[in-house]
């Protein structure tokens, strides 16, 4: 279980070790300085079947491979069930081919099947993440090789999905096709590649041809020219960057900005600036981008840290966007944390330095110039990219109307047999038989399908429910045994998720993805059609950003959740604990999971009998509860009596 400090306790208690000597190097750094670049004993510990686990120095060094350790969480014993978790990643989230899609459909069949002891109606399946990578479960030691080989055919990759460096760059999906002035995914595309690690260990490790990395333009490249220097104990943490995009929409004549990757959550977000935004010929420019830093999301368990907002750091032309970036991450690498792990991400050298500081060392490390930032730039709301939306190819002058489909994938799993229908044969059956089709994964863990062409929507539209998809199964319990009902996926349903949770995540307490749908189900008969979100996480890391939704529960033990509040629908606003201003006592920090529902309940009827009318927009709630704040909301919940009894639990931090 995990502590929550007060804003002022943090502050108080942060103090990295910035700069860090050598000779106060955390062991994680040291094995990766003595990992020769990433090898270690990998190849050998890989293709060592006495054991299924593998040694610690190696879980290290495999992390930057794409590949998490695991063991079932769901089996109980002295003897623990090592598994592994493979992450491909996929900058910008695609274009994935019918080619590419059917690779990494069949090594899901091939190597992503539970343990029938534990399921016995085991099902293969893919699982989209908020980084718009496909993670693999349930991959046993003998089959990791093998299936990272397997994977490289399809032109995407393992490395950089897991480690101490730039992780998957996101980028929206949609500006693809429907952006006439800015690419984003392009944009994510291009970074991703120059921040790539170097791709020798690799290919040594897990025997891939390395033609199918120069194909994908990871070789052959140049440290600090034609890719990043990561030197050899790689980043001092995880390092995350997004691209937000703009879209020019017909109907109101002008473009809009689009931030579905929610670029402040991330160490470095990108925010291109919009010139002559209302041209009614849809005209405008991008030449400038705004830059965001020290954003992030995890906290650490019974540590002074905290989740946080990217601040407002610069304006970059577009020549020298990428060598700002670098410049960023270059200072990073310098003086980020290096003994303490938990003080290693770019959001605390931010903090205890400050902003204007950190300027100075990007301007110096990268002989570099750039604008003061706009302090109240508009980068857009949250959008999910959901169902049918215009497709306009970028310098096709619009000749031939094609469409793109955002498939609602909950909570990212791709499977069959599930309440939403049988997914992963959908997508299989759809990438082959419209074979013009591309898919993108999205920063919400979502499918979009792009290329679909005018006469084919309604085809399209029918294949889908062939496959059960649009509609939710429920089994309900009557007198006389059991009844099924469908629904269509409500509202709530299609901005609400979680990240994986139990039982394949060693770091978190208790379910999330399980737990979810469920949640759902009890609230949505009431509350479906409101336009708000529900986010949850098996842990205090927050992988699936609940603190940015309209309500957020976060795992603090096995069935039990903590309430975080504040944030907003439109991504715009980072929540966080019930905490009283006065006497800083939390409120809702250890619910039992059968009160989860209740406690979201009572908070949605506060907002329907107490809002504005201008709250009364979709995604108002989350502005409401900012209105009211913490105090008001605490006496609320006081004094109903279907939260009163858990409200006399408090909890200091």
């Amino acid at each position: 279980m995990f502590v929550v400090y007060s804003i002022c306790n943090m502050l108080d208690n942060i103090n990295p070790n910035f700069r860090t000597d050598p000779e106060h190097y955390s062991k994680v750094e040291i094995a990766k300085i003595n990992s020769n670049e990433l090898r270690g004993n990998l190849f050998n510990e890989f293709r060592n079947q006495h054991s299924e686990n593998i040694s610690w120095e190696s879980e290290q060094i495999a992390k930057s491979h794409g590949i998490y350790l695991e063991f079932n969480r769901a089996k109980t014993g002295n003897e623990k069930d090592w598994m592994y978790m493979l992450r491909i990643s996929i900058p910008g989230g695609g274009p994935i081919t019918s080619e590419q899609w059917n690779i990494l459909d069949r090594v899901a069949d091939m190597r992503t099947i539970r343990p029938s002891d534990t399921h016995p109606n085991a099902r293969p399946s893919l699982r989209i993440t908020t980084r718009q990578n496909i993670q693999l479960h349930w991959v046993r030691k003998k089959d990791v090789v093998d299936t990272i080989s397997e994977i490289a055919k399809s032109g995407f990759f393992a490395i950089n999905g897991c480690g101490d460096n730039t992780r998957n760059v996101i980028g929206c999906p949609l500006s693809c096709y429907y952006s006439r002035i800015f690419n984003s995914n392009k944009w994510a595309q291009k970074v991703g590649r120059y921040f790539a690690l170097p791709t020798a260990a690799y290919v040594e490790i897990f025997e891939i041809d390395p033609n199918y990395l120069r194909k994908a333009a990871l070789q052959d490249r140049e440290a600090g020219v034609t890719r990043f220097d990561y030197g050899p104990n790689q980043l001092n943490r995880k390092f995350k960057i997004a691209f937000s995009a703009i879209h020019y929409v017909e109907e109101k004549k002008k473009y809009v900005p689009d931030n579905c990757v929610e670029l402040r959550t991330n160490d470095i977000g990108v925010a291109p600036i919009i010139n002559n935004s209302n041209a009614d010929d849809g005209g405008g420019k991008v030449d400038r981008f705004q830059v965001y830093i020290g954003g992030g999301q995890g906290q650490q368990s019974g540590k002074p840290t905290f989740s946080a907002l990217g601040k407002p750091f610069g304006i970059f032309t577009e020549d020298n966007l990428l060598k700002g970036l670098d410049s960023i991450v270059r200072v990073h690498k310098e003086w980020g944390d290096r003994q303490n792990r938990h003080w290693a991400r770019l959001k605390y050298v931010v903090k205890v330095k400050g902003i204007e500081w950190f300027r100075e060392q990007v301007r110096n490390i990268g002989d570099i110039n750039f604008e003061p930032p706009i302090l109240d730039y508009d980068y857009g709301d949250r959008n999910l990219h959901l169902g049918w939306i215009k497709q306009q190819l970028m310098g096709d002058g619009g000749e031939t109307l094609k469409w793109c489909y955002g498939a609602f994938i909950e909570n990212g799993r791709i499977i069959d047999g599930s309440p939403n229908g049988d997914l992963k044969s959908m997508v299989k059956y759809l990438t082959n038989k419209y074979p013009t089709v591309q898919l993108f994964t999205t920063p919400n863990q979502h499918l979009l399908f792009s290329n679909i062409g005018n006469s084919e929507k309604g085809r399209f539209e029918n294949d889908m429910k062939f496959f059960g998809y649009g509609v939710r199964k429920n089994i309900i319990n009557v007198t006389n045994g059991t009844e099924v009902e469908f629904r269509p996926y409500s509202k709530l349903r299609m901005l609400s998720g979680a990240c994986v949770g139990r039982d394949t995540c060693r770091l978190t307490y208790t379910d999330s993805e399980k737990f979810e749908p469920y949640l759902i189900d009890e609230l949505e008969k009431k509350w479906g059609d409101l336009n708000e979100s529900i986010g949850i996480t098996g842990c205090e890391k927050q992988c699936y950003r609940p603190a940015t939704k309209t309500i957020g529960w976060i795992g603090t033990g096995f069935n039990l959740y903590q309430l975080t509040i504040m944030g907003t629908e439109d991504g715009r606003h980072q929540a966080g604990p019930l905490i009283d201003p006065y006497t800083k006592e939390q409120y809702l920090h250890f619910v039992p999971r059968k009160d989860v529902a209740a406690v979201t309940d009572v908070l949605f009827e506060y907002y329907i009998k107490n809002k504005s009318k201008q709250e009364e927009r979709p995604g108002g709630m989350g502005y409401f509860l900012r209105r009211v704040e913490r105090k008001e909301i605490i006496s609320c919940l006081k004094s109903n009596p279907k939260t009163a009894e858990l409200m006399k639990k408090t909890f200091k931090g």
